[in-house]
């Protein structure tokens, strides 16, 4: 049985945290072939909140016994914003009956930049050994 775990995503800039408003969030899981399926596109609000996202999780206590299945679903978030490098978000982890707030910063562009693939940040998470 699968259960629901949530994730939202708060993005900013600067080591001041400064909110990036109106960034478009889309979080996404891997599909069979290497194939991306599209869950849901957000805004970052003027906070630079997303509203969460539900997402399938494996049931908690699949995960409970050692060798079982890994107790988290794994997520992409692409985001991209005005005047900032794109950024790219793999394997970001979903635990059930939790909700994950992923912290993204957005790296500037130079002035009169337009955002190019080669303008993209690249975050994986490596997996946790629970």
């Amino acid at each position: 049985m699968a259960s629901i775990g949530t994730i939202a995503v708060r993005v900013f800039t600067s080591m001041a945290r400064i909110p990036v408003q109106g960034a478009t969030v889309a979080f996404t899981q891997g599909g069979t072939g290497g194939r991306q399926t599209l869950l849901a596109v957000r805004v970052a609000d003027q906070n630079g909140h997303t509203v969460p996202v539900r997402i399938a999780t494996p049931d908690l206590a699949e995960g409970s016994q050692p060798g079982g299945a890994t107790p988290y679903a794994t997520c992409n978030i692409w985001i991209e914003a005005p005047g900032y490098e794109y950024s790219v978000s793999t394997g970001v982890q979903v635990f059930p009956g939790v909700e994950t707030v992923q912290d993204i910063a957005l790296i500037p562009l130079p002035e009169n930049t337009v955002p190019a693939p080669e303008n993209t940040q690249f975050n994986y998470t490596t997996p946790q050994t629970l």
